[in-house]
């Protein structure tokens, strides 16, 4: 029999809760936990209990925050390639160019 652990906040955990989600759902879920820079486990158990999600700054919440970014301005620059938006959208120097800034 393995040894009962407290977690860091001297817890029980003992309890396991799981439930299905769709690739969608999971996605979402995956990326709001990476953008928090916090355990998947830490993430719900906060959001669940009505509690504010602090975003610590670090280096994995740092890349998350950088590609989003690129993803989004991949994003407007097509759209502003396709005419979707107006070509003074997009006023940043770089974001005028055929690729993104990072």
């Amino acid at each position: 029999m393995s040894a009962k652990n407290r977690d860091r906040h001297g817890r029980w955990r003992s309890k396991t809760i799981a439930f299905r989600v769709s690739d969608e759902e999971y996605r979402a879920i995956d990326e709001a936990v990476s953008l928090a820079g916090m355990t998947k486990q830490d993430y719900i158990i906060r959001k669940l209990m009505n509690k504010d999600v602090v975003v610590v700054g670090n280096p994995r919440v740092h890349k998350a925050l950088k590609s989003e970014m690129k993803k989004l301005c991949e994003a407007l620059l097509r759209l502003t390639l396709f005419g979707a938006l107006p070509s003074n959208f997009v006023s940043h120097p770089q974001m005028k160019t055929s690729t993104p800034p990072f």
